[in-house]
């Protein structure tokens, strides 16, 4: 279980990354190097995107280079990301005057590049725990994958906990202390790995090629991750669309002639899935967040408590996945989760200004829906496609997590936009829309929305208070919008229910070993770290 218990820990240590650095960007960063939003938005995306193009690319080459190359991989990322962050922070201390500008600049370009390069390490823990957990518990991987993902929401709760205690550093001291406490983990899971034998993909052991392999994937599936990788290359580097697709083909191309093969449709069902299922998960938590800050902070507590709380509800939950798939079975659970996250989001739309209570009993109703998402859906990719080894299995992570940013939040942002001219151009001050809005253009289409600084202008108090109570009920009826996304993968849950119950019920595909009765890798038999 040491084996287990490290890649436990890699997964924190990537939930302390995340939360340490989004909160000074929030506190500290902007006034430090003198950045506006946008660009700090650029800041936190730089941490971000590199995620999901490092698991899809790591995981066509994880079992020729080995999990423990990838497992050192990301602590060399981790050790360079501290060392910039470092670098950034010498980087201005003592400059005043002229030359504050230039060493302003320098600093964000060292915190940039930490930031890519973090992004990258995330990446790769996920890389290589996801297919080490599932070769290892390959007679329960949904139970066992869930309770692995528990590390994400734990590594949450402990790292706000650590936060709101070091408020004062991060917002007035050193906050290389803050970006620091990520070190404790890294340092941790290094040690207990390097001394661990990780274990033969289940692919390798059972004889399947690499051809094999990628045929699961298929032209399909190279068409949705590597498309949308470039697409999120192109935003970075902006480069011209036609660049974009021209990449996107010679790769498909190069896929379906390689493989002869369009890729499993299982999968392929699976991965549209994850694309709303990324974004009613992870797009949805920023306003979750947003909804409770006000309400949390009239009550004198700080915003952070509400993250915390929700994560240990995730973390508890999924510790007990076992017994609660053994009883729902694994598309059962999903089925579950979609309806209780309609239901959180649809309560939450009503909401309004109830105050926290209400807001907060919401907020617990979604916590439940989202918490058996992610980690089950690797979980049933894993036991229905286990041809696929460790390339299936983390490609379908990284295309939810690309999907979220490319096409999720600017799609949140366009919703609730759109929400807020509609409830303005229906109330008393409706004259306003056209003097403060503007139209808008993103991915899938254009948009109305209230121009920041036309809004900022205004000098009347009652226009302003119409704005501000349009911007704050959009973001509650918007939630009623987002309920559709779970509602979708609602339909196509009980499509694989039904499916799976014509064939005689949910089965585990096991490459080796014994038949995978439901009764049987669900019901916590000893996998080969447990012998």
């Amino acid at each position: 279980m040491a084996l287990f218990w490290g890649c436990f820990i890699a997964l924190i240590t990537t939930a302390f990354a995340f939360f340490s650095r989004m909160y000074l960007c929030d506190v500290r960063f902007g006034a430090d190097f003198n950045l506006d939003k946008g660009t700090i938005g650029a800041l936190k995306g730089a941490g971000i995107w590199p995620f999901g193009v490092s698991i899809i690319l790591f995981s066509l080459i994880i079992d020729k280079v080995g999990y423990r190359v990838a497992m050192i991989f990301s602590f060399v990322c981790y050790a360079l990301y501290i060392v910039l962050a470092c670098m950034a922070y010498g980087a201005i201390q003592g400059v005043q005057g002229a030359d504050l500008a230039a060493a302003q600049a320098k600093g964000y370009s060292y915190l940039y590049w930490g930031s890519f390069i973090l992004g990258l390490g995330n990446g790769t823990v996920e890389a290589f725990i996801n297919p080490v957990v599932a070769t290892m518990f390959s007679r329960d991987k949904t139970k066992w994958l869930n309770i692995l993902h528990a590390g994400w929401p734990g590594g949450l709760a402990l790292g706000g906990l650590i936060t709101i205690g070091m408020a004062g550093v991060a917002a007035n001291g050193d906050w290389r202390l803050v970006l620091g406490i990520i070190a404790v983990p890294a340092v941790i899971y290094l040690v207990m790995l390097l001394r661990v034998q990780f274990p033969v993909n289940e692919r390798e052991a059972a004889g399947v090629s690499y051809r094999e392999m990628l045929a699961e994937f298929g032209a399909f599936g190279a068409f949705v991750g590597f498309g949308l990788i470039f697409a999120q290359l192109a935003e970075v580097f902006a480069w011209p669309s036609w660049l974009t697709w021209t990449l996107t083909a010679i790769v498909v191309i190069g896929f379906g002639l390689y493989t002869r093969s369009l890729g499993r449709g299982f999968l392929a069902f699976l991965i549209i899935i994850m694309m709303p299922l990324a974004t009613t998960e992870i797009g949805t938590d920023g306003w979750i967040t947003g909804l409770m800050e006000h309400p949390m902070k009239e009550a004198g507590y700080n915003p952070a408590w509400v993250l915390i709380y929700t994560s240990v509800i995730m973390m508890v939950l999924r510790f007990f996945a076992g017994p609660i798939v053994h009883k729902l079975s694994p598309i059962g659970l999903l089925v579950v989760s979609a309806v209780l996250a309609i239901a959180g989001l649809y309560a939450l739309s009503k909401t309004g200004s109830s105050g926290m209570v209400v807001i907060f009993a919401a907020a617990t109703l979604y916590a439940f829906g989202k918490t058996f998402f992610w980690p089950t859906m690797l979980g049933v990719t894993a036991e229905q496609c286990p041809k696929g080894g460790a390339l299936t299995l983390n490609a379908i992570s990284g295309i939810g997590m690309i999907a979220v940013g490319i096409l999720g939040f600017p799609f949140i942002g366009a919703i609730q936009e759109k929400t807020a001219t509609a409830e303005l151009a229906a109330g008393p001050q409706s004259a306003l829309v056209e003097q403060i809005s503007s139209e808008k253009h993103y991915v899938l289409g254009e948009y109305q929305a209230i121009d920041p600084d036309k809004a900022a202008a205004l000098t009347d108090q009652a226009q302003k208070d119409a704005v501000a109570a349009a911007n704050q009920s959009a973001q509650f009826k918007a939630l009623g919008t987002m309920a559709l996304f779970p509602a979708f993968m609602l339909v196509c849950y009980l499509i694989l229910f039904f499916f799976f119950k014509s064939r005689g019920g949910y089965k585990a595909q096991v490459l080796t070993g014994h038949a995978a009765e439901d009764e049987k890798f669900t019901g916590g038999v000893a996998g080969p770290a447990d012998l």
